[in-house]
């Protein structure tokens, strides 16, 4: 049973064990082979300085050259299965649009659940964007300006990184927990990010049976991401949850998420809404009726919704 709800959730989040499927898959999931329209990319760039595939990142400039651009750091969805997704990160949907918006992105892998337990997920992204304002003039990012972005469980790590965004390590409960990790040779850099892009992402982890979804067997993804189970250790899955870090000093946070998501419940992204409204955060809501895990939801709408909202930002408006 735990083996079949492993690969139902890999397949639902857009991967396989053989990252093979059919074009048009569930959630974000784009064919490796689609063509981009840059000035410039780099593959497999290491952003820890060690030999991991797990710590790889892809990088693409937007076809309009110039002499830097804003950034934006989009990951990949697979419930934390994968360490090896980037070349699936949304490419001809998210990616897209980022690219033709005038932004440059990097689209990293980071270690899975079978790999590290939490918080080596959230050490991975903020090692990258330290990695993005440590080698600014190499890549031409414009350092000032960093966003995360991601869906499903890329949409979580997207989103823990802004609301974490200046706090290195804190207490949860009974839980230390560090929040910044040392990866890399850019320890000194910044891993503040200046906005964020939430799809379909599980942010409160306490409260994923807030509505319709599928059974995933015995132990959930984020029961193995912590190797632990909710009712035994709540503090350790409210340390998971991006909610429970919002304050007013976050970045601001865009979301969408489908009514008919049956992998993450839409709760998860109008619970997220809530909190940041309250907290005094900026923030917009896109809830598509029609929307599924990642299905029905990547139309020109909504794209352009998410790069308007990172122009505004970058603009102070």
């Amino acid at each position: 049973m735990k083996k079949i709800a492993l690969e139902m959730m890999l397949l639902l989040a857009g991967v396989t064990a053989k990252a093979q499927m059919p074009a048009g898959g569930f959630g974000g999931f784009q064919m490796p082979q689609v063509k981009l329209e840059t000035s410039q990319e780099w593959k497999d760039v290491n952003y820890a300085g060690d030999n991991k595939t797990y710590h790889t990142c892809d990088i693409y400039l937007p076809r309009k050259k110039q002499k830097n651009y804003p950034v934006v750091i989009h990951i990949y969805g697979s419930a934390w299965f994968s360490n090896n997704s980037k070349g699936m990160a949304d490419l001809g949907t998210i990616v897209k649009s980022l690219l033709d918006a005038g932004y440059a992105v990097v689209c990293p892998n980071h270690r899975s659940s079978s790999d590290a337990s939490w918080p080596a997920q959230i050490h991975d992204i903020k090692a990258v964007v330290r990695f993005v304002r440590g080698e600014a003039k190499k890549y031409h990012f414009d350092p000032s300006f960093v966003a995360t972005s991601g869906f499903s469980s890329g949409a979580h790590l997207a989103s823990i990184t802004a609301t974490t965004s200046g706090t290195k390590a804190t207490k949860v409960g009974s839980v230390d927990i560090d929040l910044e990790g040392n990866l890399g040779q850019y320890t000194q850099e910044s891993s503040q990010v200046n906005a964020a892009c939430d799809w379909s992402g599980p942010i409160n982890l306490m409260n994923m049976d807030c509505g319709h979804h599928i059974t995933m067997g015995k132990d959930s993804p984020e029961d193995i991401m912590l190797r632990s189970k909710l009712d035994k250790e709540p503090d350790k899955y409210k340390s998971l949850s991006a909610t429970t870090y919002v304050d007013k000093n976050d970045p601001p946070i865009i979301i969408f998420h489908g009514e008919k998501d049956n992998v993450v419940p839409c709760r998860q992204g109008k619970e997220f809404y809530e909190v940041l409204k309250a907290a005094g955060v900026k923030t917009e809501a896109t809830f598509v009726p029609k929307g599924e895990h990642g299905m029905n939801m990547y139309d020109e709408e909504n794209l352009k919704k998410m790069t308007d909202f990172l122009n505004r930002v970058r603009k102070g408006k």
